[in-house]
């Protein structure tokens, strides 16, 4: 008996040596940070759990070992390392230690993604560059597309994580009609049409109300560039006529900016609304930091920075602010950046420049948004129709932030200390 125990503790150690996990760097050893994100992706959609460890390398994940995950890495270029479990055990200690800013939160199930884009009923060929198709193809992170006919049929249940970008919620095309294609118009109109709207602008609204009630319902909404903003400007302009007759066939309210209702609103306030042929003749309001002619941060060596948080206390912003790098590069977009006089003092800043800030955190009901300036992070200025390879930026960090908005919602929802 006491030689059965002793062989059965002996093969017990032997497993246990043999036992690995999967660490998969984020710092300057990863040879393609963006499609880790994919990696990790991949992990959760085959039902494991997944450790994502915060301000450790860079932000790293660690897996319990297996076959198929180390060969979707080799696949995939993507560096991981194989460690003992002794060792997976010890990185944790060292993240558990009070004084240390980390912080090991468990992924679990993948997140229903969807990105709502017009072309999903025309070419679309401006928002077809989107910088989250890009990144969600590039990483091979499956998503659906849905506009506003799926919206306003109620189909947002479906899913747990709603992106907007280069969209105009105002019911104005962009407030460029040669940047949209006769077909995207025509579109949009025989929706709004069929759902009983007699104009665009009525149908956008009632897109606008469907995505705030879907973030408000527990969903996560992730809006770049003009949608974060048209979205909060439709709401606070609802029974309110804000659209020229360029676009609709008869005049905006001259007493429209009066009437907007910033309670309304997920993220600004106290915005002014720019008078059509404003800036460049496509902004929407002073909530873009490049309106009125503004362009503070428009130099070639320009940049904005990332919050350092409490990873043990401020959890949520620690995982929205992975990165190798905490100072990144500006990009343009229709809506660059964030006028901070707009911004609601309860929105959490986590990226900000002298001039503007540019990425941004709230609460909503039981759910949660990230509003996030700029087209594309490594974006030409000017070249909106040109897409980016990202397989010259596999290390880019302004996308990165996309890709971290894209896992969070595997993450258990704690509350921020501040």
């Amino acid at each position: 008996m006491k030689h059965t125990l002793t062989l059965l503790l002996l093969i017990a150690c032997l497993a246990a040596a043999r036992a690995n996990s999967i660490l998969i760097p984020m710092d300057d050893r990863q040879t393609d940070h963006l499609k880790a994100y994919g990696i990790a992706y991949f992990i959760l959609k085959n039902d494991l759990d997944l450790d994502w460890l915060l301000n450790y390398r860079g932000g790293s994940f660690m897996v319990s070992h297996s076959a198929a995950i180390e060969k979707e890495c080799r696949v995939r270029g993507v560096s991981f390392d194989i460690i003992s479990n002794a060792e997976a055990q010890s990185i944790q200690q060292q993240i558990a230690v009070p004084e240390v800013n980390m912080n090991s939160v468990k992924l679990h199930k993948a997140a229903r993604i969807v990105v709502y884009s017009p072309i999903k009923i025309s070419p679309s060929e401006f928002e077809n560059n989107d910088a989250v198709l890009l990144a969600l193809t590039y990483a091979e992170i499956p998503f659906e597309v849905v506009y506003d006919e799926e919206i306003l049929k109620g189909d947002l249940a479906k899913y747990d994580w709603l992106h907007l970008h280069h969209e105009d919620f105002t019911g104005q095309y962009g407030r460029n009609t040669r940047r949209m294609s006769t077909e995207d118009i025509r579109a949009q109109e025989e929706i709004a049409r069929k759902y009983g709207y007699s104009k665009v602008s009525q149908m956008k609204l009632a897109v606008a109300k469907k995505i705030k009630a879907f973030c408000a319902g527990g969903g996560y909404l992730f809006a770049m560039c003009s949608g974060a903003e048209t979205l909060d400007i439709a709401l606070a302009a609802e029974g309110v006529d804000i659209v020229e007759s360029t676009y609709d066939g008869d005049g905006a309210d001259p007493a429209a900016q009066s009437k907007l209702d910033f309670n309304r609103t997920v993220a600004f306030q106290n915005f002014t609304l720019e008078a059509d042929g404003g800036y460049r003749g496509m902004a929407f309001s002073t909530i873009n930091s490049s309106a009125g002619g503004y362009g503070g941060w428009d130099q070639a060596q320009s940049f904005f920075r990332l919050f350092d948080f409490s990873a043990k206390w401020d959890i949520i912003p620690t995982m929205l602010v992975q990165n190798h790098e905490s100072v990144i590069k500006e990009f343009h977009g229709q809506t660059t950046a964030f006028r901070k006089s707009t911004v609601k003092p309860n929105v959490l800043v986590m990226g900000t420049s002298p001039s503007a800030d540019r990425y941004l955190y709230g609460e909503l009901g039981n759910g949660q948004w990230t509003f996030y300036g700029g087209h594309d992070p490594e974006g030409t200025r000017g070249n909106f129709r040109m897409s980016t390879d990202l397989k010259l930026h596999p290390h880019s960090p302004g996308y990165r932030l996309i890709l971290n908005n894209v896992l969070f919602p595997s993450a258990r929802k704690k509350k921020r200390k501040t």
